[in-house]
């Protein structure tokens, strides 16, 4: 059996791409300070903390790993001006995100086998912004670089590629002008982030790519009506 690590996995993303590995006859392990799905291993971390992770994974106790989801991270883009933004904060984010995925990365590649992969989770936000996101968008703008670096350094072992999803949501109660604000027809959701980690999972010649998950909206001109 194939075995699959998402970090993050108790939240909206990491859930469904938790629930969706195992169908896929993964054995998934979500690493996270919050438990998993039922059904789903869960092994309660710290990711952006060293101690942690090096104590998750005696835990976890696997031989062999397959697939990394680097999912984990803070989802609160704006946290105010530059001017009032905390190192405290800045730092609590920018780990979240991005320590999290080098810690996760560096404990989990002497366990992968021959055409394992990595995926690492961006955002939109690291190609464009609002206000206020410096933080987050450093954060996702960080794992860009990651991405492309890993694939060189651990290649052709180990495929690296990220995806860079734009508005996901379960929400029901969506308005109407925020769907069909995409060239798409609709805002994006959380399966349409796990069919596409299993596309790179198992995309052979495909590494080093970060796979834009926007439902078009970043080749969108937008102008002032």
């Amino acid at each position: 059996m194939k075995h699959a690590i998402v970090t993050g996995g108790a939240g909206l993303i990491g859930a469904e791409l938790c629930t969706t590995l195992q169908m896929a006859d993964y054995e998934v392990a979500s690493f996270d300070i919050r438990e998993a799905p039922a059904g789903i291993r869960s092994i309660l971390c710290d990711v952006s903390n060293e101690a942690a992770v090096l104590a998750a994974f005696a835990e976890l106790g696997w031989e062999s790993l397959d697939l990394l989801v680097n999912n984990a991270g803070i989802a609160s883009p704006d946290l105010g001006p530059i001017t009032e933004l905390s190192l405290g904060d800045w730092r609590a984010v920018t780990d979240s995100h991005l320590t999290s995925a080098f810690l996760m990365t560096r404990a989990s590649v002497p366990l992968m086998r021959e055409g394992a992969s990595i995926v690492n989770m961006l955002s939109t936000r690291a190609f464009m912004s609002e206000r206020n996101t410096e933080a987050y968008s450093a954060s996702k703008g960080g794992l860009f670089g990651l991405t492309h670096a890993l694939a060189v350094s651990l290649g052709p072992k180990i495929r690296v590629n990220g995806i860079a999803p734009g508005w996901i949501s379960s929400d029901k109660d969506l308005r109407g002008e925020d769907h069909a604000q995409h060239p798409a027809g609709r805002v994006g959701r959380p399966e349409d982030v796990s069919r596409a980690v299993l596309y790179l999972a198992s995309a052979g010649f495909v590494t080093g790519e970060v796979l834009t998950l926007d439902g078009g909206m970043t080749r969108k001109m937008i102008y002032a009506e």
